[in-house]
């Protein structure tokens, strides 16, 4: 025998459940803010794959999981075994992913190569060997158009130098001299009164989108990758980015 639901029952049933959830999600909220104050501030609260587990995300990215009474905090990574998945580490990506679109490319300076069709978004510290070695692999690559966001975290002096270059009358030059050639940067004229609120802004970009190291490379597809790779893997991510 087929039973048949009403609509009106369907959405009283609907309903329910989603009171059910907001009370669930309320508690979790209410216990762990109680009883772990830096969590205070809690995003979100939502179901896992596992029964019973919820996924507790704070500060806009940071990850957490907790039972139906938000009794047990875990910090950690969760794994699917069937699927052979990090879902945390998939999950942080998606929430910290930057779309090339969106960049505030008024806060970065342009290095055009050729035709420069083809788009790159680089966060580089001057003070990162790292970026040194990859900015002079980079070379090697032509028709591009990287837009370099200076990102100063690794202390005073990579801010310094960061708004050296920025207040430069040639910042790709300016640029380019200290990280391939070893040259000097040269205080420009009025670099006291220049704005420099755009390497502000890039760290609390990059903070926000959890870019914890130098280089980071953010193509137009979207795609990014952390670190320093050669100029052959620039070149195939390039091309991906174009297909």
């Amino acid at each position: 025998m087929k039973i048949r639901l009403s609509s009106s029952l369907l959405a009283a049933s609907f309903a329910i459940f989603g009171t059910v959830a907001m009370a669930q999600e309320a508690l979790i909220k209410k216990n762990i803010a109680e009883r772990i104050p830096q969590l205070k501030s809690i995003d979100e609260v939502t179901k896992t794959a596992i029964p019973g587990l919820f996924e507790v995300r704070a500060n806009g990215t940071d990850i957490y999981y907790t039972d139906t009474q938000g009794n047990y905090l875990i910090q950690g990574i969760m794994i699917d075994t069937k699927a052979r998945r990090n879902l945390t580490e998939e999950r942080v990506n998606k929430l910290t992913a930057i779309k090339f679109d969106a960049l505030p490319l008024k806060d970065a300076f342009t290095i055009v190569r050729g035709n420069g069709n083809r788009k790159l978004a680089v966060f580089e510290d001057p003070q990162c060997g790292y970026c040194k070695r990859f900015e002079r692999d980079l070379q090697k690559v032509d028709n591009v158009t990287v837009y370099m966001f200076l990102y100063p975290i690794l202390g005073p002096e990579s801010n310094e130098k960061s708004k050296a270059i920025w207040c430069a009358a040639d910042r790709a030059k300016a640029w380019q001299d200290w990280m391939v050639r070893d040259q000097a940067i040269a205080a420009a004229p009025g670099t006291t009164t220049c704005d420099t609120s755009a390497l502000t802004r890039n760290v609390a970009l990059g903070r926000k989108h959890k870019i914890e190291g130098t280089p980071t490379l953010i193509f137009s597809n979207d795609a990014r990758i952390p670190g320093a790779i050669d100029a052959r893997q620039v070149e195939e991510k390039l091309a991906d980015a174009k297909g």
